[in-house]
Order: C-alpha cells, then structure tokens, then sequence
C-alpha cells in the first residue's frame, strides 16, 4: 500500500538562518551607505581640485654652436579649489621642464592648503644648468629658432586631498604634461593651456 510521507518535522538549519540574516544584514548597510554618500554628495557637490599653468615666459635662452643650452623662464603654476565647502590639500608636488626628453629643470613645492572656494599661484623663476645638446636636439634647437618658435615639455604631478563630511577623506593624483611653445626673440608663450588631469 502506498504511504504518504510527511516532511512536517523538517527544520531548516540554523546555518541558514544565520547565512540569512547577515545577507540581510549587509543589503541594508548598502541602501545605507548610498543614501548617505548620495545625501553627502548633494551637500557638499564636490569638485576636482587641479593645476593649472596661467603665465609662462621665457626670459632668456644661451646656446652655442657647441650645443650648449642654458634658459631662464618664469612659470606661474595656480592650485585650484574650487569647491565651496571644503578645503584642499596639495602635497608631493614635482614637476619637470624638459627639451626633447632632456630635463632640464626641477620644480617642487612644500604642501599647502587652498581654503573653499579659493586659489593659491605657485610662482616660479626658472634657472636652469646648463645642458649639452646632441646632434639631433642641436637640429631641434636650431629649427625652432628659425621658426622663433621655442618649444619646452612641462611635466610631473602633485596629490590633492580633501575631506567631504566628517568622515569621508577623498585623494587624487594630478598629473601634469603639457607642451610649453615661446616666442624668440621676445620670450612669450603662444597659446597657453596648461591644466592637470586627475586619477
């Protein structure tokens, strides 16, 4: 005779449950955390501090036949914080001024902060050793002066960090690689735009 099997008596494992709740658990602390951020963000409408070059000049070039290069520029590099709730940090900053891969200065900074909604200029004369040239960059250096058109690579990065709320500390690289280009004789930059990208 067939019988009828009942699983009245099963109970499910209290593993289970304890799976369960911590799955449950973890789900609300994220509904959580995303209102929270979402609410911070609505708040605060942070925005990327960054760099960026606003005057450069080129002072003074030396350079001989023997490929000989020594220069003086003035560089103007501003520090941006244009969010209106928090101040920004910058730190580790270095930068680099180069001819065709050969450097031949360095730019540093001590850290600073930059208040809410404010600027700071980092205000740099630039007196650089004096480099030899090898045939090729001698050709560059001798074309560019032809043209009296200059060009320089400016180049190298700085951190920023910035508190949005109480609890939340937001850090970024700024990476700065930008093509410095000058009138010479006269030693004014063409078509300026010089600005960090973020990561």
């Amino acid at each position: 005779m067939p019988r009828l099997i009942s699983n009245q008596g099963d109970r499910t494992h209290p593993l289970v449950w304890l799976v369960a709740i911590i799955l449950a658990i973890l789900a609300v602390a994220v509904i959580i955390t995303g209102i929270v951020v979402f609410v911070v963000y609505m708040v605060y409408k942070p925005k990327m501090p960054y760099i960026q070059v606003t005057y450069a000049n080129l002072d003074k070039i030396e350079y001989d036949q023997s490929g000989l290069l020594n220069i003086q520029m003035t560089l103007t590099v501003l520090a941006v914080n244009d969010n209106v709730k928090a101040d920004a940090s910058f730190y580790d900053i270095s930068f680099g001024l180069g001819f065709q891969g050969v450097k031949l200065a360095e730019l540093r900074a001590d850290p600073f902060n930059v208040p809410m909604n404010n600027s700071m200029p980092l205000n740099y004369i630039v007196q650089s050793s004096t480099i030899p040239l090898d045939e090729g960059r001698m050709e560059s250096m001798d074309a560019a002066l032809k043209q009296e058109k200059v060009p320089f690579m400016l180049y190298g990065h700085a951190r920023t960090r910035w508190k949005v709320g109480i609890f939340l500390s937001i850090k970024f690289w700024q990476h700065l690689s930008c093509k410095l280009e000058f009138n010479w004789p006269g030693g004014s930059s063409i078509g300026l735009d010089c600005s960090s990208n973020s990561d």
